[in-house]
């Protein structure tokens, strides 16, 4: 909490120091800070529809079983496929992986999903097969799909 605080601090003290050295670019910087979280915050709020509706569909106990430590190789399997096939952008698969591990799914499990969501793109392989080439997309895509596993077990094995 304290880093954070900091954090703070120092932007407050950088803001500041810009004000003084250039008034009008410091409001110009404020200005394109303010349309920048304009164009955010809907996404945002999508993050928070997400993360909403999976613990409203999902009880803790239920993302127990499926994803926690105890669901072992098919949990692993299971949140790689769903991560391979979705289509979520990183700011909110981020949050929502950590709300997942808060409610008692397992590090091997989540690094899986997080993994092939990032790298894997089912959604997206026709549109990857017409820029690359069938054989390039496939094997970038199955490349990805093992690397992912590869990552969630060197997690499982770390953590």
């Amino acid at each position: 909490m304290t880093f954070t605080y900091v954090l703070y601090a120092l932007a407050l003290i950088g803001l500041t120091l810009s004000l003084f050295k250039d008034k009008n670019k410091t409001k110009m910087a404020l200005k394109k800070a303010w349309k920048s979280f304009e164009n955010i915050l809907p996404q945002f709020l999508s993050i928070l529809v997400i993360i909403g509706i999976v613990f409203a569909v999902l009880s803790p106990e239920t993302i127990t079983m499926l994803l926690g430590s105890n669901s072992g190789f098919l949990g692993v399997i299971g949140a790689s496929l769903i991560g391979a096939i979705t289509l979520i952008p990183g700011f909110v698969a981020f949050p929502l992986a950590a709300a997942l591990l808060n409610s008692g799914a397992g590090y091997m499990q989540i690094t899986a999903f997080v993994a092939s969501l990032m790298m894997v793109g089912i959604v997206t392989l026709p549109l990857e097969i017409k820029t690359f080439g069938k054989k390039a997309a496939i094997i970038r895509n199955v490349s990805a799909y093992v690397f992912s596993l590869i990552a969630a077990l060197i997690m499982g094995v770390l953590l």
